[in-house]
């Protein structure tokens, strides 16, 4: 099914639900016939299109990204990914989180031909950073869903206030305001990520 929307609808969130829901080769189907769209599925089978990213969030995504792949590379353990990457969750869902990292050992369990396409896994750790388009509170919930699908740590970023709510399971998130860095902890410890870019923007 090849999905095309209006120019004014381009800008805003657009929702559905297909009957049935599309089950996991069937919406990486979809996905594929609809390049130009952001698509991610929540676990109730619901198809979320977003716009894509302004450029102020472009470019903070950007300065994430390089920060954890650069301190990827030199930790050995793992694999950056940037937010094109999709995961199947094992509660269903199929989100790409803007940033995200997986140890290597989790990933020696694929084929080469497995890791072309979304991996069904869920990371170890996930950031996601708001965009003028979010809604915080559903951010907040997309974050829950993160850990209840065992991200070991996540980290939602609202640039714009200047604030960081930190994610851990079986722990209410904490939230830092007004921090110049963050420091990663459990699977991502020793990685270090400076705020001063994001906070500035373009």
């Amino acid at each position: 099914m090849q999905v095309l929307l209006p120019d004014h609808e381009t800008c805003t969130t657009y929702t559905f639900r297909g009957e049935p829901p599309m089950g996991d080769d069937e919406y990486y189907e979809f996905c594929m016939q609809n390049p130009d769209l952001r698509i991610e599925r929540e676990a109730n089978g619901e198809i979320i299109i977003m716009p894509p990213a302004g450029g102020e969030t472009g470019y903070r995504n950007s300065d994430l990204t390089a920060q954890l792949a650069i301190w990827s590379k030199r930790d050995g353990r793992g694999r950056a990914f940037d937010s094109n990457t999709e995961f199947f969750l094992p509660r269903g869902a199929a989100y790409a989180p803007d940033a995200s990292w997986v140890l290597r050992s989790r990933l020696a369990q694929f084929t080469k031909e497995q890791k072309k396409r979304f991996l069904p896994l869920c990371p170890d750790f996930v950031v996601e950073l708001t965009s003028p388009s979010d809604r915080l509170s559903k951010v907040m919930s997309k974050m829950r869903e993160w850990i209840d699908n065992g991200v070991a740590l996540a980290w939602l970023i609202d640039a714009d206030r200047r604030t960081v709510y930190i994610y851990r399971p079986g722990k209410e998130p904490e939230e830092l305001v007004d921090a110049d860095h963050i420091d990663g902890e459990g699977p991502v410890e020793g990685f270090r990520l400076d705020l001063s870019e994001i906070w500035q923007g373009l």
